[in-house]
């Protein structure tokens, strides 16, 4: 089998860096893009030398088997389901629903076709999480009994010009940042067994501070300062810290206590970064990175700062299990999850209660270089 045919619905912004990702990528070629904006789409598409279709058009393409949902989260489920309709295989952004029962409507339609749905975030493919990853596996901190993580700002509308979506229902840092956390200590630790969790907002309205609206008010409609706590089926407890009522703190993204050791884990944002290893005399050593090629920095940003950026990897993992026919790391199964762990802690929040989950999933496959290193072309 050749590469599969890939098309995009939806030409925001995180497209592009589709876009301009993809050709690292063996088993998948992108080609076509979709908008219910046409003129969007012919934009995007002109720029990155692809095929702009309408919705229908592209849903009916027979040179198209994976069709990737790039739409805002409230348009995930329903977008899904029309993939999913179609015949194509789904691979969404995060969250790839926003709530339990969506999740398992798309799962009884996924296996009732035989189609695969796979989402987004992959970051914890790469090669700094993947090397905490196998020091736990390996047992370099012993047994997990606890851990934090925080991921904690202002908030969005200083830099985004249209950031009320951001403070709605199906916004807010949980939402919309914590797949990238908790997914990570999930692939990390297993599955969540419970959570329990507070939540307020510090301000009612937020301020746009770029873009042509600059300076208009929008309102807060979803808790913006949540903090929580995780109980993992293996019995480490984790506190976890989503605001965007922040101005500056000194926490570390991810910090995880073990009978050995603990492990300083990287912002899970990102694929690259350094992970180290404090010992019981207090002592931190920098872990050596393995060689992992998503360790490796391929952009820098606009803060100068060069990064390891394999956006797609997740969606090229899902192509090549299609080809080889093997599970995807981007599971199903892992989202509806951490999906079901992102709503129980806003839950939790409101009704001042413990919540246990319903789901659970395996820890996807490890993603070591040499495996890696399969997924990118040549």
């Amino acid at each position: 089998m050749g590469d599969l045919g890939v098309g995009l619905i939806g030409c925001g912004n995180i497209s592009a860096t589709y876009l301009r990702l993809a050709p690292l990528f063996d088993h998948m070629e992108i080609r076509a893009v979709a908008d219910r904006d046409g003129a969007v789409a012919e934009a995007r598409a002109a720029d990155h030398g692809v095929e702009a279709r309408s919705v229908e058009a592209l849903l009916a393409s027979d040179d198209i088997q994976i069709v990737v949902n790039l739409t805002v989260p409230q348009a995930h489920f329903e977008v899904t389901r029309r993939i999913l309709d179609a015949g194509k295989h789904a691979y969404s952004e995060k969250p790839y629903v926003l709530s339990l029962k969506e999740g398992v409507a798309l799962r009884g339609l996924a296996e009732d076709r035989g189609l695969r749905v796979g989402s987004a975030p992959d970051t914890f493919l790469g090669g700094a999480h993947q090397l905490a990853r196998a020091a736990l596996d390996e047992g370099q901190a012993g047994q997990i009994v606890g851990g934090t993580c925080h991921v904690m700002s202002r908030g969005m509308e200083g830099w985004h010009p249209n950031p009320d979506f951001f403070f709605q229902p199906g916004g807010g840092p949980v939402l919309d940042l914590g797949p990238y956390y908790i997914t990570n200590l999930v692939q990390l630790l297993g599955p969540v067994r419970a959570v329990t969790a507070m939540a307020g907002a510090g301000f009612a309205t937020r301020r746009i501070g770029s873009g042509p609206r600059a300076g208009e008010r929008v309102a807060v409609e979803t808790p913006t300062n949540v903090h929580g706590l995780l109980e993992f089926a293996g019995g480490a407890l984790i506190t976890l810290g989503a605001s965007w009522d922040v101005r500056a703190h000194g926490h570390g993204p991810m910090e995880l206590y073990g009978t050995e050791a603990t492990l300083n884990v990287p912002d899970p944002n990102f694929f690259g970064g350094v992970v180290e290893r404090a010992d019981g005399a207090g002592e931190v050593t920098e872990m050596a990175s393995r060689d992992h090629p998503f360790d490796v920095a391929n952009e820098t940003g606009d803060d100068g700062v060069a990064r390891a950026n394999y956006r797609g990897a997740g969606l090229a993992d899902m192509a090549a299990g299609i080809v080889q026919d093997r599970p995807h790391r981007c599971a199903l199964d892992l989202a509806t999850h951490v999906v079901e762990v992102m709503t129980a802690l806003l839950q939790s929040a409101e009704e001042r209660r413990w919540i246990e989950m319903t789901t659970e999933c395996a820890r996807p496959a490890q993603l070591g270089p040499e495996a890696a290193r399969a997924l990118l072309r040549g």
